[in-house]
This record gives C-alpha cells, structure tokens and sequence, in this order.
C-alpha cells in the first residue's frame, strides 16, 4: 500500500492497519500497526528546531513508562541522508521489546520515526520498518 498525505509520502505493507488520528491537530503524524502489534510511525515538525533535543524526549518519555529501559545513540544512513537517534531496550508486561527512534532534518521539516515490537516479532519485521523509512526518504528525494 501507498501513504500521501499531510506531506508524508511511504510505502507499508498491505496487511497493516494505518491510523492518521494524530495529525488532527494540525501536526502531520501517522503510525502504522503491524497485525501483532508492532508499529512504526513518522511526524513532521517544525523545521530549524533541533532534532537531537527531539529524540532525546522521545527517549525521556518512554524512560518515565518503563523505568528499566536501556538507550544508546544509533544512526542510519539512507539515500545519503543521516538519520539520528536511539536504539531503545525495555521490559513491558514481562516481555522484552526494541525500539527505535531516529529523526531526519530537511529543509521543510524535521522527521520523527518511531518504531517499536516485542523482541520476537522485532526479529521477524525490523526489515520491514527499514523499508517503509527507506520508501519515506525516497520520497522526500522525488
């Protein structure tokens, strides 16, 4: 399946469930939802602010959820561009899970993407996120 709106252009698989519901406050957000329960998710904000404080909050957030939660910096490259932010570990409901959070600056905007499964199912579809990120880049590039 394809995804264009609100500025945000991706590509998701066709068995995943989409939810725009966040964008209705005029930020442009959308998350995908893997039928397991994993998601993936990207919004859009305001350009020149800095993208390491936004990431950094993101991790804070979850830190104030899930009290054992390990993060170390991570970054991509994809299309040349650099993508920065964190590599997440956290217990939740006895279960391990990965998640990811990496923002991308443009001209237009800086990009959030957060990206979340429990370990097992993070195993199986984490090429899966790579790709909807991959197919959100090269959007930006077309």
């Amino acid at each position: 399946m394809h995804f264009d709106q609100f500025g945000l252009a991706f590509d998701y698989p066709d068995s995943w469930a989409l939810d725009t519901t966040d964008s209705a406050g005029g930020q442009a957000a959308v998350t995908v939802y893997s039928p397991e329960g994993a998601f993936w998710s990207v919004s859009a904000h305001a350009p020149g602010g800095e993208a390491a404080v936004l990431a950094s909050a993101v991790v804070a957030e979850m830190r104030e959820e899930y009290r054992d939660l390990d993060s170390e910096p991570a970054s991509d490259t994809l299309s040349g561009r650099a993508l920065a932010g964190y590599d997440i570990n956290f217990l939740c409901l006895d279960l391990t899970n990965t998640a990811a959070v990496r923002t991308l600056e443009t001209e237009d905007a800086i990009y959030l993407f957060i990206c979340q499964a429990e370990d097992r199912e993070w195993d199986r579809i984490s090429h899966v996120f790579a790709a909807m990120t991959t197919s959100f880049v090269a959007a930006l590039a077309g």
